[in-house]
């Protein structure tokens, strides 16, 4: 199953470019993941509410006709690593493939939530988006780790 993450940012520190290829090159084969960065939206006449808006229509086009998003959001569903696991296996089966989407700075596009199939919560504290992306290529490797029954988790 390829799975994507759709990332708002394309600048990033070093450590979270190190810390998301590590889990993009461990997963390969059966479950793929692919980092998208999504450039932010223009910024600079003040406009917040525009730029993210723009950041979820290119979110949208990277997606292309009838994606099945997941929606980073603090208010979502949490999920234990055996319940993702449980989900991803589902998503195969179907023949989904995610589309997971990290707003930018200013949050997530109302137009992502909206058509979003599941709404996910990292945590209860607002992440930053760039640790974001590292905390989620690692929780899809950790739950595919349990799928194929790999040391990698221990619960």
């Amino acid at each position: 199953m390829r799975m994507r993450l759709l990332a708002a940012g394309t600048r990033m520190p070093g450590w979270v470019d190190a810390g998301c290829d590590d889990y993009v090159t461990r997963l390969r084969g059966d479950y793929r993941l692919e980092l998208i960065e999504i450039p932010l939206g223009d910024r600079g006449s003040g406009d917040v509410r525009r730029a993210v808006e723009a950041e979820g229509k290119r979110m949208l086009a990277a997606a292309g006709e009838r994606p099945y998003l997941v929606a980073l959001q603090v208010g979502g569903k949490s999920l234990t690593t055996e319940q993702l696991a449980r989900w991803l296996e589902d998503r195969a089966r179907e023949g989904d493939a995610p589309f997971f989407c990290i707003g930018g700075p200013d949050g997530l596009a109302p137009a992502i939530d909206a058509q979003a199939r599941l709404r996910w919560s990292l945590s209860a504290l607002t992440l930053p988006h760039g640790l974001a992306r590292v905390v989620v290529a690692e929780a899809l490797y950790r739950a595919v780790s349990l799928i194929k029954g790999l040391p990698y988790h221990r619960a």
